[in-house]
């Protein structure tokens, strides 16, 4: 069964934590030990695990990505969004988290970041709990 989590974004890039989220899917499924496999379906949104005790952590890493990857630079594509394409392909669309006792297991400071690179928009992601 694959767990559909709608997410509502506000800013042309932005992360936004959805580790609260995976966990309620996780305990939806019943499963105690396997794998979350946790799919982005969009082309300029993307997936990260990375540090949510302190939100500059993330806004770092947004600041540097739109400086290395701005969102005027020539781009051939002509939907004007070809930044946040680039930056869909560099962070992916994809990650695993292991289960375990019927928790995530993050690491203390972790957390599951959507990305969003071509915002404001609605968005999903896509959840699929696997038992070992």
């Amino acid at each position: 069964m694959i767990y559909k989590i709608s997410v509502r974004t506000h800013q042309r890039t932005e992360f936004i934590e959805i580790s609260h989220q995976i966990q309620q899917v996780v305990t939806e499924s019943g499963i105690k030990n396997g794998v979350a496999y946790i799919w982005v379906p969009h082309t300029t949104a993307g997936i990260t695990i990375n540090e949510h005790a302190d939100p500059d952590v993330a806004r770092d890493i947004l600041k540097e990505l739109n400086k290395v990857i701005p969102f005027e630079d020539n781009y051939a594509h002509l939907e004007g969004n070809s930044a946040a394409h680039i930056k869909s392909s560099l962070v992916g669309c994809q990650t695993n988290v292991l289960v375990e006792d019927g928790r995530l297991a993050l690491g203390t400071w972790q957390g599951i970041f959507f990305c969003e690179f071509d915002g404001p928009r609605h968005r999903n992601v896509w959840v699929k709990i696997l038992a070992e």
